[in-house]
């Protein structure tokens, strides 16, 4: 316990001495990218413009779909290409993680925001951007935050979790409602069930990407809304933002295609219902511990009832990626919104 402690304060003295020089001066960034299949190709578009605004020198790292990685001009053709089957480096890559200031986890799903990657980098004590190992952990998987969440107070959709292996009873909501593993993010493995011969095949799809699958009750009606968070435990909000589509639901192809979804800024809803959101979303930032930055996704029914649905703690920063869009129109451009999340990454 006590080398236990000494490590936590020789940690936290090499943290602040970083700080304390680099505050007023370039940083040098790690950019990690890619990661499994899923929402790799996602994990390098949103790279793509991280790199293209980033205040700060800053150098790339691919995990290729294999689990090896890329450095230096291999990762950047990856970067160009749009994806990395396969890598050349093993676990722990031959990276001279000393030479960095900040590390920018930018994995979205498996790896990346599930407190993986965080955890690797804790043991370097290199300061990276975004939410710690147990909030991540608990954001990723949509079944546990909703737990808490729903234990705290924060009204929540509700849903029933399966688990592979066991017997799958029928789904206790009539149609619609929705089948969703519990530890992907960009809508994958997603499907929206209206008819009760299409559970077996939706919960088939779900469990090909996760041993545990929630079911959700399907709110018909509802206005998507979106809200960007900056801060460590204490944030601050974006406007308020509405998402609008053309699609049977918010899915994948919805999401990454020009064009396919619209974001309206600022949405139109009331200033009561706006600071509600506002206020429902840093509350549950804080009861969660996130840190950094994080996008959180409600659902506001016709009767005016307000769901928090996702808590997303590695936003997409693609070109049609709402965290960004919701701080520009905040009156926070793209770099300088970079720039704060890597001072927010040396203070945490």
């Amino acid at each position: 316990m006590a080398q236990g402690l000494e490590f936590s304060r020789l940690k936290f003295a090499y943290r602040s001495y970083r700080t304390t020089i680099h505050i007023v001066s370039n940083l040098r960034i790690l950019l990690i990218a890619g990661g499994p299949p899923g929402e790799h190709e996602v994990s390098l578009s949103s790279a793509r413009g991280v790199l293209a605004a980033m205040p700060h020198p800053t150098e790339l790292a691919v995990i290729a779909k294999d689990g090896l990685w890329l450095l230096g001009e291999d990762a950047r053709e990856a970067l160009v290409a749009g994806v990395a089957e396969h890598g050349t480096h093993r676990f722990p890559p031959d990276i001279p993680w000393q030479h960095y200031d900040v590390a920018f986890p930018l994995l979205h799903g498996p790896v990346g925001e599930d407190g993986v990657i965080q955890g690797f980098l804790e043991l370097l004590g290199l300061p990276y951007v975004g939410a710690g190992v147990t909030s991540s952990a608990l954001c990723m998987d949509k079944d546990l935050c909703k737990r808490v969440l729903h234990q705290a107070g924060i009204p929540v959709v509700p849903w029933v979790t399966f688990y592979k292996g066991e017997p799958t009873p029928e789904p206790p909501f009539k149609p619609p409602y929705f089948v969703k593993p519990a530890n992907t993010g960009s809508s994958v493995g997603i499907s929206k069930v209206r008819a009760d011969q299409d559970a077996h095949k939706a919960l088939a799809q779900a469990f090909a990407w996760d041993h545990k699958v929630l079911v959700e009750q399907g709110i018909e009606g509802v206005r998507e809304l979106e809200v960007a968070l900056l801060g460590n435990i204490h944030a601050r909000s974006s406007v308020v933002g509405e998402i609008t589509y053309q699609a049977e639901f918010y899915d994948y192809e919805t999401k990454y295609t020009p064009g396919r979804a619209q974001l309206h800024l600022p949405a139109s809803i009331s200033p009561e219902i706006a600071e509600r959101i506002q206020a429902t979303a840093i509350e549950a930032y804080r009861i969660l511990g996130v840190r950094g930055m994080a996008r959180v996704d409600f659902f506001l029914s016709g009767q005016g009832e307000l769901y928090l649905n996702e808590f997303n703690t590695i936003p997409g920063f693609t070109p049609t990626s709402m965290y960004p869009k919701l701080w520009q129109a905040s009156g926070l451009a793209y770099p300088e919104l970079l720039d704060q999340l890597v001072q927010l990454a040396l203070r945490a």
